[in-house]
Order: C-alpha cells, then structure tokens, then sequence
C-alpha cells in the first residue's frame, strides 16, 4: 500500500488547485516544492504592509464565472483594474490603446479622426501579416507601433520584430472609446491578503514539504504515491534527452522607497529601446496604497523588470512558442503519453503560455475526469 494516493509535484495554481480537488474527494495528498515558499509564480510577500510580487505582476482576470467563483471561495478580491501607462521617453500614454492615447498621439478628438488616421497608416500593409512588425501596423498604425510597441517588444522577446511571428500581437487592444481597462474580462481584481494566502487557503488540511528537489529524489518520492501531478518543465522531466525547450526569463531589480509615491500607478511601460527594463511595478497600487485595516502606506516598493534569454538554472517563465519548439514539445509529449501514473500540468508541464485563469479552468478539468 502506498502512503498516498497522490503526490503533487509543484504548490503553484495548478498543483494547489488539483490538491484541493483530491483532497475533497478523500483522497491521500502530499505536495512537493523546491521552492522554500508555496505559490509558485504568483507568490507574494509582505514588505512594510505591501504584498510584494515576487515573480512579477499577477492581476487575476477571467470570463470564466465558473473559475471567478472558485477562486472566490479561498479569497476576497478587490476591484483592481488594470490600466497600465505606458512611456516612451518621457512621453507618457494611455494603454491599452484608447482614444486618450489616440488624443496625445496625433491631437484627434473623436473616433471617427482616429478610425481615418489608424486606417490611412494601416494601407502600407497589404495581404497577409507576416510577421509581429507587419501584424501591429496593419492593427494601429506606423506611430504607434514606432512609440509603443516596437521598442517594448523587442526588449520583451530578445528579437527583432520582424523576426517574431505575428499571433504574439493578435490580442492587442484597440478601442475607439475612453476606457483605460487593459482586460476584455468580466471579473478582474487581486485577491486582499495577496495571492500567498489564498493558495495557503487551497492547500488548507494538506501536507506540503518545501524545498524538495523532485527530479532528486524522484524514486523515493514517486514510490511514496499511487499518482503523480507534475508541474515542472516536461524537458527536465525526461532529463533533457531529445534537446531543451526554449523560455524567456525576466529578472527584477526591488527596491523599499522612504516615499508614498513613486510613480502613482501599478504598471509603467518603457516602451523605448534604450531603457534597459521593460516596466516598473509599484506594488502597493495592486491595492490602492493601503494596508489591510485602509491606512495609508508610508513607503513603497518598485520592481524594475528586465527581460532576458533563459538558460538552464534561470527561472522559466514564458514559453517561445514558436515552431521549432513547438515540434520538440510534441516530441516530448509523445514520451509523456507512455508514462504511467503520471500527469503533466501547468505552463511548464504543458509548455504552454497560461494565464492564471486558464491555469484554474485546466487543473479542474483534470481533477475531475481523474476523481470522478
């Protein structure tokens, strides 16, 4: 008899969700983590009364009511809305791309100017997109990818847009109306408390071990679980034999601030080449600037994040979903499906790029066609 029915490789959203899951069907749950926190990526820690997060902006968004309302079962969220500002050398702009940004662009004032102008700039693209450059003008135009997309991309990506393929671009924003909303979501916010102690509340009454190395100690620990949920990268899993899967990583430059107020908004964009990170966060704005009892935040934290080329021992974060690796992925998941007692979940697992949402949506769907 083994001492569990299932042993949870990872105590991100994915892990934690299916934990959850298991753990209410009666089932036996140990989840392991070589991280010394649970979370994952949407870890956060408090600093001078501010959630911090650790591993970069999360603001939960979703049109899925089903995984709205499960979330809300293990926190509170607030109304946070997610309007970032982007700027371009001291220029500074609405996004997503409204008719404030349209406005300070060309000094148009109502749609219809804008519409005429988005459209004169679009005709220098005929037929098809071929690549992320061509996508974004026939979208918005030659100035507002110059200004606000071209310089911020390639920084994200490490590639030069006409080198990166068109899809990347396909979901950018457009509106000929004053809404700042970044999210076509319903339901949008951050969960009060910050997102630690909502997977704490997931992972409630289940054994968690931290700082476990799985791929270490994978005999050990697999003889300890009748099934495995792993989240973890599926190439390191089959210890890389058929080449290794590509990631963007981003690294962060925080800082506490003796101030109120750094820059007055979550996110800011710098959306020139020159700049050397991507954008600043200013976490105590996921929360309108105050703690849990609504006093005001004396001081502040700013994350710098800077985009980066991902090598083995660097934290994956986005996957470069692009054909080579999608092959290699394939090849990879043809292993899997010889494996037995074995789930692969998650962004890493599936080597896909999740949002948080979608993370939830999947791990539910799993547990159940595995629980019931």
């Amino acid at each position: 008899m083994k001492q569990y029915d299932y042993l949870i490789v990872g105590a991100g959203l994915y892990g934690a969700v299916f934990a959850r899951e298991a753990f209410e069907k009666g089932k036996k749950v140990l989840v392991v983590d070589k991280r010394p926190n649970i979370a994952g990526n949407v870890y956060t820690e408090k600093i001078e009364g501010i959630h911090v997060h650790k591993y970069g902006a999360h603001i939960f968004h979703t049109n899925n009511k089903e995984v709205w309302d499960y979330v809300n079962k293990f926190a509170e969220f607030n109304r946070f809305t997610n309007s970032p500002v982007a700027n371009y050398k001291g220029e500074l702009y609405s996004m997503p791309f409204n008719m404030y940004t349209f406005n300070k662009m060309w000094g148009v004032v109502t749609p219809q100017e804008a519409a005429a102008k988005i459209e004169e700039q679009k005709k220098e693209i005929s037929g098809e997109p071929q690549n992320l450059e061509e996508q974004a003008i026939s979208l918005v135009g030659r100035d507002i990818y110059e200004k606000l997309v071209k310089g911020y991309t390639e920084k994200q990506w490490g590639r030069d847009c006409k080198e990166l393929p068109s899809f990347i671009i396909k979901r950018l924003p457009v509106r000929l109306t004053f809404d700042n909303n970044y999210f076509n979501a319903l339901y949008q916010g951050i969960p009060i408390g910050g997102y630690t102690k909502m997977v704490s509340n997931m992972l409630d009454g289940i054994e968690v071990r931290l700082g476990v190395d799985y791929l270490k100690e994978k005999e050990e620990l697999d003889s300890l679980a009748d099934q495995v949920v792993y989240t973890g990268p599926i190439d390191a899993y089959f210890d890389f034999q058929l080449g290794t899967l590509e990631y963007r990583s981003v690294r962060f430059e925080n800082e506490l601030l003796d101030i109120p107020n750094f820059q007055g908004n979550a996110a800011v964009n710098y959306t020139d080449r020159e700049t050397p990170w991507t954008r600043i966060i200013e976490h105590k704005w996921f929360e309108f600037g105050k703690d849990e009892n609504g006093n005001d935040l004396p001081k502040t934290v700013i994350s710098r994040e800077y985009s980066s080329e991902w090598k083995l021992g660097d934290e994956p974060y986005y996957p470069v979903n692009d054909e080579k690796n999608g092959k290699l992925y394939e090849e990879y998941q043809s292993l899997a499906e010889k494996e037995d007692g074995i789930i692969f979940g998650g962004r890493l697992g599936e080597y896909k790029y999740y949002d948080m949402d979608a993370v939830i949506a999947s791990a539910l769907e799993k547990a159940r066609a595995c629980l019931d």
